[in-house]
């Protein structure tokens, strides 16, 4: 069974952030992940973290302002410099959280912005940070989104995100891999996973439909985690689903598919 991070921006809401540290650890799991750290004081993080006995796995670079409709910056070409001062507040946070992952969202295609001009932006932001956050030992990673929750996302499927990170250019870059988010865009999970492990930094999960927990939907994970094993994938899954009910209630599905968090 890899190792399960617990998202805590999705899992635990039942509890206010802060608590969610110790709800993750009490729960069995030894990471955690989330969306953004950047509204507490990286201090305070680091105190919960060190309480519970967690890993900082993963968390985003700054994405803009999700409750105006950004998710993600990377692709515009009028916030260059925005980007660029966010990789280092993300810096900043990791060094504190001791984090060695931290995920790129390109952000939906701007109006009166082509689609090539955006791809274009994107692999020389990703060209500016991937170096800069390679100095202090982190990997930065990029993430396909699908469509259908997220319309206009420049990046989309697992083959367009490795051609970007071809055309960065960069060990220190790799591919965000989310099962949720492509099964809703190509399908063949297990496939890709054989084809492209060597490229992906990290993996996430949800069932479809709904980004429900496993066994609420369609995606085998009784099959896919072991897969995992067996390719030889050694980091972290991170649990970014939507409990059905409550968080505690939906774990179950970690014995179904194997082994111990």
């Amino acid at each position: 069974m890899p190792k399960l991070a617990a998202n805590l921006t999705m899992l635990f809401t039942e509890l206010p952030f802060l608590h969610r540290f110790a709800a993750a650890a009490a729960a069995g799991f030894r990471g955690v992940e989330y969306m953004s750290p950047y509204e507490h004081e990286p201090e305070l993080l680091a105190e919960r973290l060190q309480t519970a006995g967690l890993e900082q796995v993963l968390y985003n670079l700054p994405v803009g302002d999700w409750a105006r409709g950004d998710r993600g910056i990377a692709c515009d070409p009028s916030r260059v410099g925005e980007f660029q001062d966010s990789v280092g507040s993300a810096l900043a946070y990791a060094r504190t959280l001791r984090c060695t992952r931290l995920n790129c969202l390109a952000g939906r295609v701007p109006e009166n912005v082509s689609v090539e001009r955006a791809e274009a932006t994107l692999v020389e932001n990703l060209r500016f940070a991937a170096p800069a956050l390679a100095a202090a030992g982190i990997t930065l990673l990029l993430e396909a989104v699908n469509t259908k929750d997220v319309p206009g996302f420049l990046v989309s499927t697992t083959r367009q995100a490795v051609r970007i990170l071809d055309a960065v250019g960069t060990p220190h870059l790799r591919y965000q891999y989310d099962i949720y988010h492509m099964q809703r865009m190509e399908g063949e999970l297990a496939e890709t996973l054989r084809a492209f492990l060597p490229r992906i930094g990290h993996v996430q999960l949800a069932d479809n439909p709904g980004r429900h927990e496993p066994g609420t939907g369609e995606i085998c994970y009784e099959f896919l985690l072991p897969l995992l094993d067996r390719l030889g994938y050694e980091g972290w899954v991170g649990c970014e689903y939507k409990p059905l009910t409550t968080t505690e209630a939906g774990l179950g599905w970690i014995t179904r598919c194997a082994a111990p968090i």
